[in-house]
Parts: C-alpha cells; structure tokens; sequence
C-alpha cells in the first residue's frame, strides 16, 4: 500500500500486485484456496492435493497449469495481508451458485487435514460474507463436505 502511494507520488508506473487483478478469476480462487489451507499455520501435501484437485477440476486444467496457479496463488496469498483483493468483483463475475461452490470447495481444504481449525471457519465465514452467500448456504456446504467424507 505504502509503494502505491510513493508510485503515484512520484509518479511512476507500479507494478500490478494480485489485487489490482479482479479479472483473474482463477488467481483469486486459488489464493482463497490457499489461505484457508494455510489458516492454521501448516500447508500440508493433504491439503495441497485438494486444492489441486479442486482447481484442476473447477478450471479444466493440465497438471502443470494447476501447478503453476497454486504456486502463484500461494505467492500472492503471502504477500497479501486482506481478503478483499481476491474477493472483489467475485460478484458481478460469478453467479451465486458458483459462489456457493467456492464456499464448498473452501470447506474442502479446511477439512483435508481431518480438522476444522477456528481460524479456517472464521476464514470462510469471512469469504461468504465478501460474496455474499448467506449463511444458510455457507452451513448447506459445509454439510454437502461432511457427508462425501463419511462417506469415503
């Protein structure tokens, strides 16, 4: 934030950070992606392999452009320090299915390591409130997670 502001100062171009790209849709999902699995302080390969599975499948990806959007996503997700830069124009962008869907796969990735930490539930009740999910389908999701992994 402190660079933008010396950029405009000064008066030289800025280089475009993660969320000066609302567009990049796939960016943005796997950055939230990323952040939830890394809401309890470990990114561990369980959760890696979902979001990997869960991006590839969303997106229709090879298995080297799945690897480089979570490698990118993970750089922008750590070197962001708020959520709205991915979550702006998720919106007008995403139909609210598909933004149910994103909520879901979010509780896919908390849920990967076996267990729900306080901090990815806040995440996600976060992230459904920046897109306007209500919480009766933010709890629907949830669900729809806990019942495929009693069932696997």
């Amino acid at each position: 934030m402190i660079d933008r502001i010396f950029s405009l100062i000064k008066g030289t171009p800025e280089t475009p950070t993660p969320e000066d790209k609302p567009d990049d849709l796939r960016m943005a999902v796997g950055a939230l992606l990323v952040e939830a699995a890394c809401r309890d302080d470990t990114f561990e390969e369980g959760e890696r392999e979902t979001i990997e599975h869960l991006v590839a499948e969303k997106f229709e990806l090879s298995k080297d452009d799945t690897h480089a959007l979570i490698e990118s996503a993970h750089s922008a997700q750590q070197s962001s320090n708020q959520l709205y830069g991915f979550t702006r124009g998720m919106v007008d962008k995403m139909e609210y299915e598909e933004r149910v869907h994103l909520i879901e796969m979010l509780w896919d990735v908390a849920y990967a390591d076996g267990v729900l930490d306080p901090n990815e539930d806040a995440l996600i009740r976060k992230v459904a409130g920046l897109i306007y999910v209500s919480d009766h389908d933010r709890g629907a999701a949830r669900r729809r997670v806990m019942e495929r992994r009693a069932e696997n």
